[in-house]
């Protein structure tokens, strides 16, 4: 499973505007991607989880990381799956957002043993119009095409997979954050959002 991870403060910056200072924005999107790691490595069709990063960050126990170095989320994507399927050619390889605070791990082992049955295979998101999983069999390249109507680019040549609401509802804005908390969110990031409060502001 690869999982990219951008450095703060760049992450999650569309999150900024929201919350009450640069300190809060901070602690949500690692808790936000803390709650997701630990999903992942919970899934029982995860055998192992690899971030891939734009600069060191320090992977937590039980996570590789991977630095990339090639510059855009989809060059890093397709470098850790490439570094995955050489490393490990019998593993299918599975490309998920680092954004997804409600996200279950029995929802991603249904997508992954879903996924098996076909060469690659994709999650949208809860809009319908993004993607927030990719997978590939053995044999197979990843190929992620991640971004804005990413879910049309990866329906033309991937098939599409039913998935739980939590592993639809990624987050980037804070309406995507106030939809992702009607459902459990991760103890991290729940934990975060109980000490600060989260604006949505008009366009």
């Amino acid at each position: 499973m690869v999982i990219p991870a951008k450095a703060l403060p760049a992450a999650k910056s569309r999150l900024l505007p929201a919350l009450t200072d640069p300190a809060a924005h901070r602690a949500l999107v690692l808790a936000i991607r803390e709650d997701t790691l630990a999903a992942a490595r919970g899934a029982s069709a995860v055998a192992r989880v690899l971030l891939a990063v734009d600069q060191p960050q320090g992977a937590p126990e039980g996570v590789r990381e991977l630095v990339q170095s090639r510059p855009g989320l989809n060059a890093a994507l397709a470098e850790a799956a490439e570094h995955a399927a050489t490393t490990w050619p019998e593993d299918g390889v599975a490309a998920l957002v680092g954004d997804l605070p409600a996200l279950q791990p029995a929802e991603l082992a249904a997508a992954l043993d879903a996924a098996a049955a076909h060469a690659r295979s994709f999650v949208p998101d809860a809009a319908g119009t993004g993607t927030t999983l990719l997978a590939a069999r053995p044999g197979h390249a990843l190929a992620p095409s991640f971004g804005a109507g990413s879910a049309a680019r990866h329906r033309l040549d991937a098939f599409e997979l039913p998935a739980g609401a939590g592993l639809r509802h990624d987050v980037d804005t804070a309406q995507d954050l106030i939809s992702a908390g009607r459902l459990t969110l991760g103890p991290a990031t729940a934990g975060v959002l109980a000490g600060v409060s989260v604006t949505v502001r008009s366009p």
